[in-house]
């Protein structure tokens, strides 16, 4: 096998296990919590103090590291891609992994309304932008958005990721309108089940890693093409 093949199928695989990785939320479901998964935030699971938080701090670590690994093997020492919209969504899937690991060594202190003394704060989609936590949740989402957005433009004009372009689309749009969902209904009064919209967009971007780390396997993009050996 070439070493540009060896790369595609390695960087696959890990695009794979980002995915899966990012998925360690659904470990609540597992055991006894006060938080009601219908309306408490993912940042709530590994709050400081938070039971079980190492187990989702070290989903969100692995998945940082998958992610910015598969990135360097993908543009280095020359890209397996051609074209913006694919160096684009690769450098993202890169800059995801870097937020997000931010993002997992910065939590929120604590939970108002669940941890005694804890005070009082907006919470939602936008909170307490004076919190670390807060920029570096919002970058590893702006970057996993900008990885799905030019992969499925470059899957459609560049021919590459072919999985993308039907499959992948439908996950999108799920995770945009679960999107939509959560910028909307954060700035209504009422029960808008806030808690069930993240889920639904978190577990989207799974699904969606997933597909793409098997279209980088299932079938080398334009220009990875190595010499005969």
């Amino acid at each position: 096998m070439s070493s540009s093949a060896v790369r595609s199928v390695a960087a696959g695989i890990l695009v794979a296990l980002a995915g899966i990785c990012y998925s360690s939320w659904v470990l609540e479901f597992f055991w006894a919590s006060p938080l009601d998964p219908m309306r408490s935030f993912l940042s709530e699971l590994d709050a400081a103090h938070r039971p079980h938080r190492e187990v989702y701090v070290g989903g969100d670590i692995a998945a940082s590291c998958c992610a910015m690994i598969a990135a360097v093997l993908m543009l280095l020492p020359r890209p397996l891609t051609r074209g913006f919209p694919a160096i684009t969504a690769v450098a993202a899937l890169g800059a995801f992994g870097a937020s997000t690991i931010a993002d997992a060594l910065s939590p929120i202190e604590c939970i108002p309304g669940v941890d005694p003394g804890c005070p009082s704060e907006p919470s939602g989609i936008l909170p307490q932008l004076h919190h670390v936590h807060a920029l570096t949740s919002t970058l590893a989402v702006f970057s996993i958005f900008t990885a799905m957005i030019a992969a499925t433009v470059a899957a459609h004009r560049d021919r590459v990721w072919p999985l993308l372009r039907v499959v992948g689309a439908i996950v999108l749009t799920v995770v945009v309108l679960a999107t939509v969902w959560m910028l909307v209904a954060d700035n209504l009064g009422g029960d808008y089940r806030l808690g069930l919209a993240q889920r639904i967009q978190v577990g989207g971007m799974t699904v969606w890693l997933v597909l793409w780390g098997w279209s980088i396997i299932s079938g080398r993009p334009r220009g990875a093409a190595s010499a005969p050996t």
